[in-house]
């Protein structure tokens, strides 16, 4: 029996690429209902995240021109992961698997073919993995690379040169609903889930138009989100750094010592100053670690809702 897909494609300010990326993904649609692996209850589920420009209005004309669109209207924008989770809770009682994918056209929309044979084939859970970084730049190939190796050291399970792109059973999707934190990192929740899964590798492209949602600021911001939602080690690596600091000081106070007692005089300047300063960053770059995490118990503890959905319009 062919089943019900959900594809679920989050976008914020996308006017420019919708109309492309909507054309695409109904062929698709249309390939797999032809070839009977899908049934014709599966939708294109477009979720606009608060968008400024005309997303919407591309998103509800869409709908009304063809049945297997559908779209959630977030009340704002609250963030890609978080509309993210809203499309996947929306398809989770409508479908019996749902990928997700970006709107701008960089994910492979071939590779759901193979993702939809290993679904068949019972796998929970289908990661879309690139096969490589030949359209990054060296310096984002690089700073990916340290980020995945980074997580590991930190004993974060996460699957290399994996975005946001998988597809996800109906069983997978309710299991991904159990997790309430607050600070979402989708590609470290998914591996935790544990249901059998399989990699389907695909070439990434250029953008096909817009702008990145995702400059290098926010880049960062959610690569270090990541890091401070699934470790505690850089907390103890400022315990390790203070107790390394402290000894070392502890050492250098009895060498000095050893030189007062042999009457060597110690000018002092550069090294005092040195240390003051080290010390002080060293102080600084800790409190904010600790910062960090404590903002984010204080953001779990508040329990405020990750999105609020304004409409659900699907046929």
């Amino acid at each position: 029996m062919s089943k019900t897909l959900y594809i679920v494609v989050p976008c914020y300010n996308e006017q420019e690429v919708l109309p492309e990326t909507s054309r695409r993904l109904l062929e698709k649609i249309e390939f797999l209902l032809q070839k009977q692996k899908i049934n014709d209850k599966s939708r294109i589920l477009f979720v606009d995240d608060g968008s400024r420009d005309a997303t919407w209005s591309i998103i509800s004309d869409l709908i009304e021109s063809n049945e297997y669109f559908a779209g959630v209207k977030l009340s704002r924008n609250k963030g890609h992961q978080n509309a993210l989770l809203a499309g996947l809770a929306t398809a989770k009682d409508r479908c019996d698997a749902a990928i997700s994918l970006d709107a701008d056209l960089q994910d492979d929309i071939e590779a759901i073919d193979e993702m939809v044979d290993n679904f068949i084939d019972g796998c929970d859970i289908v990661y879309g993995v690139r096969s490589s970084r030949k359209t990054d730049t060296a310096f984002k190939r690089t700073t990916a690379k340290g980020f995945y190796r980074f997580m590991r050291l930190l004993g974060v399970d996460i699957i290399d040169d994996h975005a946001d792109y998988r597809l996800m059973s109906k069983r997978a999707l309710e299991a991904l609903l159990q997790f309430e934190e607050s600070n979402l990192f989708l590609r470290g929740i998914v591996p935790q889930i544990g249901f059998k899964s399989a990699i389907v590798t695909y070439e990434r492209h250029e953008r096909f138009a817009g702008e990145s949602k995702y400059p290098l600021k926010k880049m960062l911001m959610f690569a270090f989100d990541g890091i401070t939602s699934f470790s505690v080690k850089p907390i103890r690596f400022v315990t390790l750094a203070g107790a390394l600091i402290f000894g070392v000081s502890m050492l250098a106070m009895v060498i000095l010592l050893l030189q007062k007692l042999m009457g060597y005089t110690v000018q002092g300047w550069t090294t005092l100053m040195g240390s003051i300063w080290a010390l002080g960053g060293i102080q600084l770059l800790s409190l904010g670690i600790i910062g960090e995490y404590i903002g984010k118990i204080y953001q779990e503890t508040k329990r405020r809702p990750k999105f609020i959905i304004d409409k659900i319009e699907i046929k």
